[in-house]
């Protein structure tokens, strides 16, 4: 019978798998939370979605949120212009709003109600608040940009660095949003500056627990912090 699961392909299984028990020999029990960062269209809305299920199959309770819910309004995001990269770095995400709505609560266990989406990027307005519960024993999987800068120093039980070769990710934001396929656009500079900024500040392609490059989504390589040629991807 085919299902979610048998639909991802083998090599592709074989690292989430691996994934999983990696981060299960150190965090079993508990509320813990994966995060999942990377540069633009590298793919981790879908490899988050994926990595959930093989959480499931190992007999953890998963939950999935993503940072896209959880921008500024408009009006805060495009202050330093709108195809400003630094704006874009500094003004984007409301991490204040993550912390306070679900990472903090999420954490605190017991019967604490914690939401999975603060704000509406499509209407420009925050959603009603919906809580959630969950068990005593839960890996929260966050996919989003900017996950290990010093907003969200410390939330987090184990952060995956996802990358793609530049080219892949700028054909994957063609076919996803209709974005200019000119890699020179200023609406694509302002993500690859953006990019360029907190690899600088933060070093998160080399800090991650893991990084894995999904260049090619049926065959994901897990890298090492020393190898270089997955380093310069987001500039």
């Amino acid at each position: 019978m085919t299902t979610p699961w048998t639909k991802i392909a083998p090599a592709r299984r074989e690292l989430l798998e691996s994934l999983v028990q990696e981060f299960a020999h150190n965090y079993r029990y508990g509320r813990t939370m994966f995060g999942i960062d990377g540069p633009d269209a590298s793919g981790k809305t879908t490899f988050g979605d994926e990595l959930a299920l093989a959480f499931e199959r190992a007999g953890f309770t998963a939950v999935r949120a993503s940072m896209d819910d959880f921008h500024r309004p408009r009006e805060d995001r495009y202050r330093a212009g709108r195809h400003s990269g630094e704006g874009y770095y500094r003004d984007a995400y409301d991490f204040s709003l993550f912390r306070r709505v679900l990472a903090d609560p999420f954490k605190a266990g017991g019967s604490t109600g914690y939401q999975l989406r603060g704000f509406d990027l499509a209407r420009d307005v925050p959603f009603e608040a919906d809580w959630s519960t969950g068990p005593a024993d839960a890996v929260l999987i966050v996919d989003g940009h900017f996950l290990q800068g010093p907003e969200l120093r410390g939330l987090w039980n184990y952060v995956l660095w996802l990358d793609a070769e530049r080219e892949v990710r700028l054909a994957r934001t063609v076919a996803r949003d209709g974005a200019d396929p000119d890699p020179e656009a200023p609406s694509n500079l302002r993500y690859l500056d953006a990019h360029r900024l907190y690899v600088r500040d933060v070093h998160p392609n080399t800090s991650a627990n893991a990084i894995v490059d999904n260049t090619d989504p049926d065959a994901p390589k897990r890298r090492f912090a020393d190898y270089c040629s997955i380093a310069p991807a987001p500039l």
